[in-house]
């Protein structure tokens, strides 16, 4: 059995291999956890940087600023450190 302290390489290799190895209906199983799981770590993400307070509103004052074309090139900003 694998070990929680494995890399990621060497998890996702193991994954592959054992991926490799199930039917074509267990694999589709496994494909729909795994999107599942995807798709709840994405909400928990969104979760976490809407309750950070202020967050909703300086987001969406950001995407209007970039709709409207009041950005600032990464170039012009840069600080070489």
């Amino acid at each position: 059995m694998s070990t929680v302290a494995q890399t990621r390489p060497a998890l996702l290799e193991e994954t592959e291999r054992r991926l490799r190895r199930l039917s074509p209906q267990r694999l589709q199983v496994a494909s729909d956890f795994l999107a599942y799981l995807e798709e709840r770590e994405s909400s928990e993400a969104t979760q976490e940087l809407l309750n950070i307070p202020g967050f909703e509103e300086a987001f969406r004052k950001a995407v209007q600023q970039a709709e409207l074309g009041q950005v600032v090139r990464f170039e012009d900003i840069r600080r070489d450190v």
